[in-house]
């Protein structure tokens, strides 16, 4: 009789701590939920596990924080931005530069939808962060609608560099570098210019001026 009274004993103890343990674990589910709600996100967890002091780029947010002068009534209305980055991102700077050039000079809406197409894993950093700069035009510098706001600034920087050892045959050994790059993104209000990288056409009689005069400002070598 009394061993069969431990036994249930041991039954009880065991179910009730497998209910703690299932309570815990939903516990657990429902915060990690509420987190992702709340936009947690872990790019900076590789800073933070290796070097807590390199924080990469603090300047770039700076930007927001300046106060401009007021305008006269005959001045042209200052245009709204915002500026944004994202540090330490595991991937090449190298690679990351063609996506940041690439999405320079567009609408958001237009580089939003460009970005869905490039199957690059940079793609996905650069379009989360285009998305939490429109989200903070709207939400902390007062720009009406966040459709009108186009890419002004897009480039990369590069981030830190560990370096490990690859093995190879007859017990040799090469370096492997991996690398981590930062991009930075400033938004302006308004519509995006219709010539980014390009002068603006000219006319056929603007070309022929302009091939006159560099016609006529030849000169012949070693004379006077």
């Amino acid at each position: 009789m009394n061993n069969l009274l431990k036994y249930f004993r041991k039954v009880h103890t065991t179910t009730s701590s497998l209910f703690e343990n299932s309570c815990k674990f939903n516990n657990l589910q429902y915060r990690i939920a509420q987190a992702g709600q709340a936009g947690f996100h872990n790019s900076a967890s590789l800073t933070a596990k290796w070097n807590k002091q390199n924080l990469g780029p603090t300047k770039w947010p700076l930007y927001n924080k300046v106060v401009h002068p007021p305008q006269k009534p005959d001045e042209e209305p200052r245009k709204g931005y915002v500026c944004h980055m994202r540090t330490n991102i595991k991937y090449s700077p190298d690679k990351m530069w063609y996506i940041a050039a690439f999405v320079r000079g567009m609408s958001v809406d237009e580089a939003l939808k460009q970005l869905k197409f490039v199957l690059k894993k940079g793609a996905t950093a650069v379009k989360e962060v285009i998305m939490e700069a429109q989200e903070m035009a709207v939400r902390d510098h007062n720009v009406e609608y966040k459709s009108n706001l186009w890419i002004a600034e897009s480039f990369v920087g590069k981030g830190r560099v560990f370096k490990g050892v690859r093995r190879h045959a007859r017990g040799r050994t090469g370096e492997v570098r991996y690398k981590h790059c930062h991009y930075f993104v400033r938004l302006e209000e308004g519509e995006p210019p219709k010539n980014y990288y390009l002068p603006v056409p000219q006319t056929p009689a603007q070309q022929l001026n302009k091939w006159l005069e560099q016609m006529r400002m030849r000169k012949v070598v070693n004379s006077l």
